[in-house]
């Protein structure tokens, strides 16, 4: 008998058929996101879950007493309680590679759109305030060639970063890991340093870190303070490496230049968080890996991960072992 999985999200007719060859497929077919209390009832007897937001945790865990595998269509697995998923032998695994390019995109797309206040200055153009001006300063940003780029967290998509930088804008990439990068030392001539020494010297300070336990508020109010008054502040990665409210008051009394956030505290961002009135700010609503082709490619990675598991094989990108 094939294994029993279930699918949390949409996904598309060929991960559904590719998935469908090798267990019996049970999914929500909801069009708002599966209430966990209907996930706890629907995985009781599965041996697989795919994923991307449920939190795995010792509850979900207890619900399915069969559970081998729960495979996230994320390359972050925060949501996942790891402790508590190696007490059960469950595995877990995540879509590493596949989104690397993608978020890399974004991140440079994030860093220009703040530096040249394209957000801001296309709002201004399509409210019909352009006039003729003899003052064309008020339109005047920054440049991001020659610039300093500080990455902390040199992992891929880090390094995809550093790649863009150096050779598409000839920035100088300092960055700051829990390791040093010998290969990255020398394909982008990137400068190791010190948190401290990085947040003083970059124009540009790019969050890549996955969050735990050691990277959660791992910029706050002192952080802040240490960066040029002319930096802008961009996260990718997730809302509760920074200290928001030391964002917030950082942009409000002018410690640093701007912000640029794919991510926030708390997803969707609230209606009233000061960070939505600010023109010196550019938000996105968590699209670090959202086009159709990237999408296509975690749910597949994600699939191609409880499949392997549940032959037998051994999964491909484990995050527990």
């Amino acid at each position: 008998m094939k294994p029993t999985i279930y699918i949390s999200q949409p996904v598309s007719e060929k991960v559904r058929q590719y998935l469908n060859e090798y267990c019996e497929v049970k999914e929500w077919r909801g069009e708002d996101r599966i209430p966990r209390e209907t996930l706890l009832k629907e995985i009781a007897n599965v041996e697989g879950l795919l994923t991307a937001w449920h939190k795995i945790d010792k509850e979900l865990l207890a619900a399915a007493p069969k559970l081998k595998v729960v495979s996230n269509v994320s390359v972050g697995y925060n949501n996942f309680d790891v402790q508590a998923l190696k007490e059960r032998n469950v595995i877990g695994t995540n879509t590493p590679y596949v989104l690397d390019d993608t978020v890399a995109d974004l991140t440079m797309a994030l860093i220009l759109a703040t530096a040249r206040r394209i957000t801001e200055l296309d709002k201004y153009v399509k409210d019909k305030k352009w006039e003729p001006v003899k003052d064309e300063e008020q339109f005047f940003g920054l440049d991001v060639h020659h610039a300093t780029i500080g990455i902390i967290g040199m992992g891929r998509i880090g390094e995809a970063v550093a790649q863009r930088a150096k050779f598409g804008f000839d920035m100088d990439v300092l960055y700051h890991n829990r390791s040093r990068k010998p290969e990255a030392e020398k394909k982008y001539e990137a400068e190791y340093c010190e948190l401290p020494s990085l947040l003083e010297r970059a124009d540009f300070v790019v969050m890549l870190t996955p969050l735990t336990a050691e990277t959660h508020h791992l910029l706050g109010e002192q952080e802040f303070k240490q960066m040029k008054k002319s930096a802008i502040f961009i996260n990718v990665s997730r809302g509760q490496t920074v200290d928001e409210q030391a964002l917030i008051k950082a942009l409000q009394i002018g410690e640093i230049h701007g912000a640029g956030l794919d991510v926030y505290q708390k997803e969707p961002i609230e209606k009233d968080n000061p960070l939505l009135g600010m023109c010196n700010v550019v938000t996105v609503p968590h699209i670090g890996s959202a086009t159709a082709q990237t999408r296509e490619a975690m749910a597949m990675r994600a699939a191609q991960n409880i499949v392997a598991v549940l032959t037998g094989k051994g999964a491909i990108d484990p995050v527990t072992d």
